[in-house]
């Protein structure tokens, strides 16, 4: 019965935070959520129960908060439930030991340290897969975390795991001890915690706010955002692709004026295979340099599928390159990111952040490459950049960042754009593979949390939903409704500060993952400790 009653526990908690998460209204159930797990911690008996129970919980809410993943491919959706539970699973099993061995209190100090630090890692291994970073859960909330301009999305998970031990703490104290002082304090500390950071937040928004506003009134400039509403299933690497670009032109023309400089176009909105070398003499890119000839101020970025030839030496190939056995040379596929100018200059920026079992396989796991598809078009492992690049424009007015679909995630990574001097975030991304579902919402919310991070406005350009303008404090402007083609137009102001997020990187995440190898050290030596007093002459045996 005990057992029986440990695991709905779990599972209730596997349910309040898919309740909590984005684009869902209850937000505030993410103060709660993490506590029937701590209850189950207190009350498991056995440690393989308390394992077990766990990655359950950790898979139902994977499953309950990223199910659309498998629209676009199951096998990849299983494997992403299967290994985010299980190393999300990790950080608790330590927590267990750490409060085994030195008690509650650096037990649960040691829970933050250990899953901020494991949200960490899991933003720069190769099976990364950070969609349920605890901070992302605020991300329709940005006039609550207008602070993350300081402490990235990283200070969301750290206020969720103090308030959700706060939360258990108070419960416990009511259970064990009724209404007493103790309890009133704990109850105190916790609401006191949820209600600070957003009034901080709020002074931080106004002064945001005002800043914006002026700046706004004096942009002179605009930008155009092409939303083509190409089926990526049916239409976008199968259909005529000649039709596709003259799409692109024309919503784009329907917008541009001589004020605008900037015209940006989803990820491989360009579907035609390109070797890189020879993009300016493309049957396919003809319309393209013939559309910025008639609007010579424009520039234009856009994804395009394109490809590297590295010839027949196998020295000058990447680890990543494929084998062609016709022209028996190598080369690499890239998803892309061009910038191109009237004058037929071309920049070009090849997605970094890729998805694993989709567009990337880790080392390890290369011998399941023909269980997976491709969510972006491109059969295979894509090749990626080695760093990131700014698109500088002719006028040098938008200098743009160019973040490709799931790389937007990443914030700590998005960073470096602006320290290259950026000064414009371009977000572009085909969530058409995912269906009409939460997938595509919660994606373009996360964008408002890069907007906070470096107070940079951004522009959205997607397949088919949600393309919209995002502003320094997380506002979304024009956004466009699914399976709609549009195009939208706005004067941007340019702002070239960089935030103390910008500049100093994830310095939460980095302390704790110093604080959890401290403690990792700690706990082994006082194992191993322990072990040598059991073998000594007067030991317990």
């Amino acid at each position: 019965m005990k057992r029986f009653s440990l695991l709905l526990t779990a599972l209730a908690g596997s349910i309040l935070l898919w309740a909590s998460w984005p684009v869902s209204p209850f937000t505030l159930l993410i103060f709660i959520g993490w506590a029937p797990l701590l209850w189950v911690e207190d009350h498991a008996t056995r440690r393989w129960q308390f394992i077990s129970i766990v990655l359950l919980h950790m898979l139902v809410w994977n499953v309950l908060t990223t199910w659309w993943v498998w629209n676009a491919s199951p096998a990849g959706a299983i494997g992403a439930f299967v290994a985010n539970a299980i190393v999300m699973t990790i950080p608790w099993v330590l927590t267990r030991s750490v409060k085994k061995r030195w008690g509650a209190k650096p037990g649960y100090i040691s829970l933050v340290a250990f899953w901020l630090a494991f949200e960490f890692l899991h933003q720069n291994w190769e099976l990364s897969w950070p969609w349920l970073t605890l901070g992302n859960a605020f991300a329709t909330h940005p006039q609550w975390v207008q602070w993350y301009e300081y402490t990235g999305a990283s200070g969301g998970t750290l206020w969720i795991l103090t308030g959700n031990i706060l939360a258990y703490t108070a419960f416990k104290r009511y259970r064990e001890e009724g209404r007493t002082r103790s309890y009133f304090i704990s109850i105190s500390s916790w609401i006191i915690l949820l209600l600070l950071p957003m009034i901080i937040s709020r002074f931080i928004m106004s002064s945001e706010a005002k800043r914006a506003s002026a700046a706004v009134a004096e942009a002179y400039k605009n930008v155009v955002v092409v939303q083509p509403n190409v089926d990526p299933y049916t239409e976008k690497f199968t259909g005529n692709i000649d039709a596709q670009i003259q799409k692109l032109i024309v919503l784009s023309e329907q917008k541009i004026d001589k004020h605008t400089t900037l015209v940006v176009w989803p990820e491989t909105a360009v579907p035609a295979q390109v070797w890189e070398d020879q993009i300016k003499q493309n049957y396919f890119y003809h319309p393209i340099w013939s559309f910025l000839q008639r609007h010579p101020q424009v520039n234009l970025l856009t994804g395009i599928d394109s490809y590297k030839n590295y010839g027949r030496d196998k020295k000058n190939a990447t680890i990543t390159s494929r084998f062609e056995s016709g022209s028996q040379s190598y080369y690499d596929a890239f998803n892309t990111a061009a910038f191109f100018d009237a004058d037929t200059s071309i920049q070009l920026y090849h997605k970094a952040k890729l998805v694993p079992g989709v567009e990337t396989l880790p080392s390890f796991l290369s011998f399941m490459g023909e269980w997976f598809e491709d969510l972006g078009g491109i059969s295979g492992t894509l090749g990626r950049d080695s760093e990131r690049k700014v698109f500088v424009p002719w006028d040098e007015h938008f200098k743009a960042a160019p973040i490709i679909c799931y790389e937007s995630i990443y914030g700590d990574y998005i960073t470096e754009y602006v320290r290259k001097g950026a000064n414009i975030l371009t977000i572009i991304t085909n969530d058409g593979w995912w269906g009409d579902t939460p997938g595509y919402k919660q994606h373009m919310n996360y964008g408002r949390l890069r907007a906070l991070e470096t107070r940079k406005w951004v522009a959205r350009s997607a397949n088919t939903g949600i393309s919209c303008f995002i502003d320094p404090i997380g506002n979304v402007i024009s956004p466009q409704p699914w399976d709609v083609p549009a195009a939208i137009k706005l004067n941007i102001p340019v702002d070239n500060r960089q935030t103390f997020f910008v500049k100093h990187g994830d310095l939460l995440s980095r302390a704790a993952a110093i604080i959890s190898g401290i403690i990792l050290v700690g706990l082994i030596i006082s194992l191993a400790a322990g072990k040598l007093r059991k073998k000594s002459p007067g030991g317990k045996k």
